[in-house]
């Protein structure tokens, strides 16, 4: 539980999502099919909280042009994840982290381009990678980085994007088997840990440089990546 806090603290700050986070951890102590439905309902609270907490305006076009593709993909994504061995989504998982990490770090200032075929694209793949392997916040963030949003809109807009995925996979989840009767127990305490963590993330991101704290997080990314693929491998 103090590892979800962190990884929703983290994520707030860092503007990636707690997921990328919670997920290689959680699949340190869970399976990875239990992760991925826990990891939906984690999100439903940690996003209606940063929904609260950031609301100064949501982007229209965002929702639009991100949100539905997303929707649809992520639904596509989660039938998927059952065609597939726990094992090897392991393994996608932890080359997914490491190629993503290194992109960023090597990539300093790469911003796609502010348009509606490349925010249909960023949408979908996103809303993808959130099906399959638990996570996709990054790859919508990269992609509404184009926008050049103010920071409370950016996270609003974000969150209720990955509210909308969450609420999709969820129902995916649930009919594909993932969602166990015994992992319930968890979902009270993570969702009070998706409100806490999201109010302290907000209150550190006043005097954190978010860019800086970012260049840390995709570090942590890297090496969590690295741990899930080894592990994968050894387990």
């Amino acid at each position: 539980m103090v590892l979800a806090l962190v990884a929703e603290i983290v994520g707030t700050i860092g503007g990636f999502g707690s997921s990328v986070f919670f997920v290689p951890i959680a699949n340190i102590y869970l399976d990875f099919y239990s992760v991925l439905g826990l990891t939906a309902l984690f999100h439903l609270s940690s996003n209606l909280s940063k929904i609260f907490l950031f609301k100064k305006g949501i982007d229209k076009f965002l929702l639009l042009y991100i949100g539905l593709p997303a929707v649809v993909f992520v639904i596509l994504g989660g039938y998927l994840s059952n065609l597939f061995k726990g094992k090897y989504l392991e393994i996608l998982l932890g080359i997914f982290l490491i190629l993503l990490s290194f992109l960023f770090l090597i990539k300093k200032k790469l911003v796609i381009k502010a348009g509606k075929k490349e925010t249909l694209i960023g949408g979908s793949l996103s809303g993808f990678t959130a099906g399959l392997l638990g996570t996709g916040g990054a790859i919508r963030g990269l992609t509404m980085a184009a926008f050049n949003l103010e920071k409370s809109v950016f996270i609003a807009t974000s969150a209720f994007i990955d509210f909308m995925v969450d609420f999709s996979r969820t129902f995916v989840y649930y009919q594909n088997g993932y969602i166990h009767n015994h992992d319930l127990k968890y979902v009270p305490f993570l969702f009070a840990i998706g409100l806490v963590g999201t109010i302290i993330g907000k209150r550190i991101l006043k005097y954190i440089p978010q860019n800086k704290f970012k260049q840390i997080s995709l570090l942590l990314i890297l090496i969590i990546g690295i741990v899930t693929l080894l592990n994968s491998f050894l387990s």
